[in-house]
């Protein structure tokens, strides 16, 4: 759902299989996606794929000023929410109290102010700042039926931690709707990767050092084999302002209204669903490298492998106990 790219991963395809791939490329939500599946029907889907892509900006997309979310944030009367926003709504509502709030869609004002959203950068100042947290807080907030009830007006909504995961599993659970059991799907860096490849191989993605960069891919960190599994990316090192030589990651706490100061680099999550994995990775790097340990161990649905800088900076890494099956092995 961002305008600038926030890639924590890259997508291999290896060339050369018994039947040739369908791949597909194009542009959504402020990024690119790119899919590849085997058909038997050699079918191009992009067509019906961009449909359902733009529909579901429709329904979550910030940057729509009349999508639902977008109406719903500006106190618009009688708005219906759809399925896409409900799913993320709940979602969102689980996995806010899951991480003690460490990752909670009402920072939205907070993220504009930052310059981190599509509204206009503000100067920040402690007392905008706390003025702010007033009306942030997902408790400030419910679904009832298909209707957002707000406690305060100025409460606003944004999905866009997490709406990119989302939108994977939307395709594909399309892909599926179609027969397709062997495939990956890739948009702005969050993957879902289903079945193998016709010669048994898995599908492999890589995860990128953190560093700082703006524009290109970085180098690999580690490359990682998917089967009926999501992966998604958190990092502080894609979207960031530098103010007076200070740097300031989009990753906000929704306590203090600040961006988010810890040693963790990266979140990398594995689950079922890409929108899991997609949340849980911001309210871990939110949260910080301790608690993110503690988190995962009560979390045992989630794998993680976290990249963090230790007192002389240099990259470390914390890995749970399942991550080691899915590592690539090299030969």
């Amino acid at each position: 759902m961002n305008k600038i790219i926030a890639v924590g991963l890259l997508l291999f395809v290896v060339m050369g299989y018994s039947q040739e791939p369908v791949k597909i490329e194009g542009f959504a939500q402020g990024t690119t996606y790119h899919i590849t599946y085997f058909d038997a029907k050699n079918r191009n889907l992009q067509p019906e794929i961009d449909t359902l892509l733009r529909q579901f900006d429709l329904s979550v997309s910030t940057y729509i000023p009349n999508s639902i979310i977008s109406k719903i944030n500006s106190n618009k009367p009688n708005i219906k929410a759809d399925d896409y926003f409900i799913t993320c709504f709940k979602k969102a509502k689980e996995v806010w109290k899951n991480t003690h709030g460490a990752f909670d869609p009402t920072v939205y004002p907070l993220v504009n102010a930052w310059g981190f959203g599509p509204g206009k950068k503000q100067k920040i100042e402690k007392t905008k700042i706390d003025s702010m947290l007033q009306f942030v807080g997902f408790g400030l907030i419910e679904l009832k039926g298909k209707h957002v009830v707000k406690k305060d007006p100025r409460v606003a909504l944004d999905f866009n931690a997490f709406a990119q995961g989302y939108s994977v599993d939307v395709v594909s659970d399309f892909l599926k709707s179609k027969g397709i059991q062997n495939f990956i799907v890739e948009i702005g860096g969050e993957v879902y990767a289903h079945g193998k490849k016709p010669n048994g191989e898995h599908w492999k993605v890589g995860i990128e050092q953190p560093y700082d960069n703006k524009e290109t891919e970085n180098p690999y960190n580690i490359i990682v084999n998917l089967e009926n599994l999501a992966l998604a990316t958190s990092g502080n090192y894609r979207r960031f302002i530098i103010e007076n030589g200070i740097k300031y990651a989009h990753h906000l706490d929704p306590k203090t209204g600040y961006p988010t100061k810890n040693n963790l680099l990266s979140a990398s999550v594995f689950s079922k669903q890409c929108i899991a994995s997609d949340a849980n990775a911001t309210g871990i790097l939110v949260m910080g490298l301790e608690k993110a340990k503690l988190f995962l161990k009560q979390h045992p649905e989630l794998q993680a492998y976290l990249i963090y800088s230790d007192e002389n900076g240099n990259f470390k890494t914390y890995a749970t106990e399942g991550f080691a099956a899915l590592i690539e092995k090299t030969k």
